[in-house]
């Protein structure tokens, strides 16, 4: 089919297929790579968010836990202030009135937590197994789906490393009696030091990271077509003047001298306008060029040869011509009469007795 066009168009199309080949590629492997970029980002802004948490929980449990535990024996009410989860939720809470954080999602979940909100489910248990499986393991992160919607998680191993966070966690005896009215003696015991309990994740939206990635992708994408569809120009440009426009009137030259409609006049004056320039370069089309010089000599020389032969050709016809015609009159009885009338008056002229 490409046999049909042109160089020029031969040359555009491939070279936009080549195009719409690269954008194929490159765009999928752009996406790839965006998405895991918008990954990595929210991922470290998780673990931002996380280590902010945790300041969160130690400022707790060196402030306002000493304040508030030698009230816990004389308390009915729990008071949930001095455990440092739920300081950490509380101030999560306000961050997410924030826009900009009002879709995260952090909870501490745990195997066996004293509020059961804070209960793992089958997945968060899988990864606080993991954890416990793969200790150099700091951080786990992925999408998994809740309620029906997909979610971007980011999650760390949880563990205490404090041995009076043991008083209300290691079993049911020496634990607060506000705490046992409140929660109860069935769950938040038979903790351990530096044992992972839990994992501290945050969820996010999937969309926030999808989001990102199309945004990054369309503003890729429509730089690299403008600046492709600018090469594909540019390309154009310089093949038909550098290439296409100098090998034109050779092919025009050729096509004439091929069919012998070309006179050694228009040959001269082809040669002077177009083919002149185009022998002074130094690439292939100069070294063309230079041949077609030669041709059109040769085409002259070929001409002068020809016009010279015919010349002498149809003097030889000339003198056959005339020399059958002499014989045949020669030969003509009318001829050979006169001949013989000729020869009679000859005779009696040249004898006196008659």
């Amino acid at each position: 089919m490409l046999d049909n066009f042109k160089l020029a168009t031969k040359f555009t199309l491939l070279l936009s297929l080549v195009f719409i080949g690269a954008i194929f590629f490159s765009g999928f492997a752009l996406s790839k790579a965006l998405e895991q970029k918008a990954q990595n980002e929210i991922n470290y802004q998780g673990q931002i968010l996380i280590q902010m948490v945790n300041s969160v929980r130690d400022y707790n449990d060196g402030h306002v836990a000493n304040l508030l535990e030698p009230k816990l024996e004389t308390q009915e009410r729990f008071m949930p202030e001095i455990i440092p989860s739920f300081a950490a939720r509380e101030v999560f809470e306000n961050l997410r009135k924030n826009k900009e954080y009002e879709d995260f999602l952090y909870k501490d979940a745990t195997l066996n937590p004293t509020n059961l909100r804070d209960k793992a489910d089958d997945f968060e248990t899988t990864l606080i197994e993991r954890f416990r499986k793969e200790p150099e393991t700091q951080n786990l992160s992925g999408f998994r789906t809740l309620f029906g919607e997909q979610l971007f998680y980011s999650a760390r191993p949880f563990s205490i490393t404090d041995s009076k966070c043991l008083r209300c966690h290691s079993t049911p005896e020496k634990a607060p009696r506000s705490q046992l009215t409140t929660y109860g003696k069935d769950n938040g015991f038979g903790w351990t030091l530096n044992t992972v309990l839990g994992t501290q994740i945050i969820y996010v939206p999937a969309s926030k990271v999808f989001d990102s990635v199309h945004q990054s992708f369309v503003l890729f994408i429509s730089i690299f077509i403008t600046i492709f569809a600018l090469v594909i120009l540019l390309i154009n440009y310089l093949l038909k003047r550098n290439v296409i426009q100098p090998i034109k009137p050779m092919a025009q030259l050729a096509q004439k001298i091929s069919s012998d409609t070309m006179s050694y006049d228009e040959a001269q004056e082809f040669e002077r306008k177009s083919l002149g320039a185009i022998a002074k370069r130094t690439d292939e089309l100069g070294q063309l060029g230079r041949v077609f010089q030669k041709m059109v000599r040769e085409v002259y020389a070929r001409e002068q040869r020809l016009k010279q032969q015919v010349q002498e050709l149809r003097i030889k016809i000339d003198e056959a011509k005339r020399n059958r015609q002499v014989e045949e009159i020669a030969e003509s009885e009318y001829f050979q009469k006169l001949r013989e009338d000729a020869k009679e008056i000859r005779n009696q002229w040249s004898d006196p007795n008659k």
